[in-house]
């Protein structure tokens, strides 16, 4: 969940002398790994990595359900992994080809089984909150210094929102993350499959809707950083790589992120080998290699995001394992709620919702 738009061959000058090496195909969200890692898979294996990004569960789906994507290894956020496995989309892993398996993390395991049941398909690649990301200094001058940034009503509040808009606001472009925060927002179940509660969100939703400059699940990362907006309702680790880089730029851009006091929305991102995989054995070792510990940690420390992978923990950075909005502390997860998937008839609707939502009809 992932930063620049941008298709990449991992660098091959590692693997020159293996003249038409055999090749592993990953499809992963942008600017969500750190890329040594994927010239270490390479001098490791002798296999050539081809790792190319996404920035939207909607984008994977499409390719998934159709067939034939082409591709070893994919990340599918919870909600749609389990989808995807009822449609037949992936294939049981082999546990006795992934050894570092030992390594995860018995606590997000049981909270991604809702998904996968005895996580057969999948491992925990990172995990994360929903929530609210803010330039304070902009926010406090528009708002006032009691501005309310860590709640809903910052961003839901047209009020409030009216006034943003002058300092810029993007949303996700991702309905099953915004519909359930506008549900949660106004009191009903964010996890809620009744259609006439569903339909509650929409006024929610049209009230601000004039004052969102943009639906991006991407480009509000550089665009917080650089001051260009203000607020973003976006995922937790893209929000603190905001921070982080307004901070190495000194551009006196303050930065925080929130997850919000009513609740926030937990997320799990799953490493899943298609059914039709081109080369299952290279994808569980690419799958093996990621959930070694310290690969695990690189990783984390690099995207500022949460990982499913306990022994990876010794090898986190202090900003990262220490930081509460990455690794919330126990009232914090208690608050987190999680996401099922809609039915199809039922994901047809909020589709249109969507659609109606940010055209502004």
């Amino acid at each position: 969940m992932k930063t620049k738009l941008m298709t990449m061959t991992a660098v091959t000058a590692l693997v020159a002398g293996v003249a038409g090496a055999e090749e592993v195909r990953v499809y992963n969200w942008s600017d969500y790994i750190d890329e040594s890692l994927l010239e270490k898979f390479e001098a490791e294996t002798g296999l050539t990595l081809v790792y190319d990004v996404f920035d939207s569960n909607e984008v994977l789906e499409t390719k998934m359900l159709a067939g034939g994507s082409g591709y070893d290894v994919v990340v599918p956020t919870g909600s749609f992994l389990q989808r995807q496995i009822a449609a037949g989309a992936f294939q049981k892993l082999d546990a006795s080809k992934l050894p570092n398996k030992g390594n995860l993390w018995s606590v997000i395991e049981q909270r991604t089984a809702q998904y996968d049941p005895g996580n057969e398909y999948s491992i925990n690649y990172m995990w994360g909150t929903t929530g609210l990301g803010v330039n304070v200094g902009k926010v406090q001058e528009i708002l006032g210094e009691d501005a309310p940034i860590g709640s809903l009503d910052l961003i839901f509040n047209p009020e409030n929102m009216e006034k943003l808009a002058e300092c810029g606001v993007h949303f996700l472009d991702a309905p099953t993350e915004v519909i359930p925060a506008a549900l949660a927002y106004i009191g009903e179940d964010p996890d809620s499959k009744d259609a006439d509660v569903i339909e509650k969100a929409k006024p929610v939703l049209q009230a601000v809707r004039p004052y969102i400059a943009k639906f991006h699940s991407s480009e509000y990362i550089n665009a917080l950083a650089n001051g260009e907006i203000c607020v973003a309702f976006g995922w937790s680790g893209d929000v603190l790589q905001a921070r982080d880089r307004a901070a190495e730029a000194e551009n006196g851009v303050e930065i925080a992120y929130n997850a919000p006091s009513e609740g926030a929305l937990m997320w799990f991102d799953q490493m899943a080998i298609p059914v039709d995989a081109p080369n299952p054995e290279g994808a569980h070792k690419f799958l093996n290699f990621i959930m070694d510990a310290e690969n695990m940690a690189a990783a984390s420390n690099y995207v500022y995001y949460a990982n499913g992978n306990k022994a990876s923990q010794e090898f986190l950075i202090e900003d990262v394992i220490g930081d509460t909005a990455i690794y919330p502390d126990e009232a914090t997860l208690e608050n987190l709620y999680t996401f099922s998937p809609y039915d199809p008839r039922l994901q047809r609707t909020v589709t249109r919702m969507w659609t109606e939502i940010k055209s502004g009809v």
